[in-house]
């Protein structure tokens, strides 16, 4: 079986620079270019980050950079992992409570850098520190008697949650032309058409979105959350019972 050979960029990034013998030792490296994008994107976001812009911050021409990113793409890729930090450790914390601040964790990430929002890909990750927190996430696990399988699903799937909850909590903190779930709430009572949408025409005008600005604080999260975590409690003890009963 041949092993498939990571892209140049996710080489740099375990720290597999090629080694040169000849010439003068390079002026950059990959977390040098990385730290310096991120801090472009963090101040004028992700449309601020150009080869050029990253060249100038660590005064090098454009061209230099190629030798360490190909692309644009592969700075992108470099940043959503450069700028995660060590994931919490589990420290003998039941599971449940692990991934509920593994998840948070995450949501924070993401909201104290909000470009990770326009660049977050449903890609599996590759970079280091991304791959710490699947670790984590999956030690947490251990003991469940949840599969391999099933433990990356759950890992996945709160990963994609503290996505969507801070996009929506961005997005509703002032970078729509909505200021907030009531005027949202609003909108649509002029829209829908309860002969179309019963269900959802009757849970607008009864006042449902107005006062649910909890879709921006920690209640609302936490509710979400803690759904999620019921149903991997729910496969948890599916499992239990199934392996007791194989067993006896």
């Amino acid at each position: 079986m041949t092993q498939e050979q990571p892209p140049s960029v996710v080489e740099r990034m375990w720290g597999r620079e090629p080694v040169t013998r000849r010439g003068p030792r390079p002026r950059l490296d990959l977390a040098t270019i990385t730290a310096a994008a991120i801090e472009i994107a963090d101040a004028d976001g992700i449309a601020g980050v150009s080869m050029a812009s990253v060249a100038s911050r660590v005064g090098v021409a454009a061209t230099a950079l190629y030798r360490y990113v190909g692309s644009k793409e592969d700075l992108l890729t470099a940043m959503a992992d450069g700028v995660a930090p060590p994931p919490p450790e589990p420290e003998g914390m039941p599971w449940r409570d692990y991934l509920a601040l593994w998840t948070r964790t995450q949501r924070d990430l993401l909201l104290d850098h909000v470009w990770l929002l326009s660049i977050a890909q449903l890609t599996p990750p590759l970079g280091p520190r991304r791959l710490l927190w699947l670790d984590r996430a999956l030690a947490a696990l251990d003991g469940t008697g949840l599969g391999h399988g099933e433990k990356i699903n759950v890992a996945t799937a709160l990963t994609g949650y503290a996505l969507t909850d801070a996009a929506l909590v961005h997005n509703l903190g002032g970078e729509t032309d909505l200021t907030g779930a009531a005027e949202y709430g609003d909108v649509l009572a002029g829209l829908l058409d309860p002969g179309t949408y019963p269900a959802l025409a009757a849970a607008v005008r009864a006042g449902a979105l107005h006062g649910a600005e909890g879709w921006v604080d920690d209640t609302d999260f936490v509710f979400g959350l803690d759904l999620l975590l019921d149903g991997v409690e729910a496969l948890i003890t599916r499992r239990t019972r199934r392996s007791g009963s194989t067993s006896a």
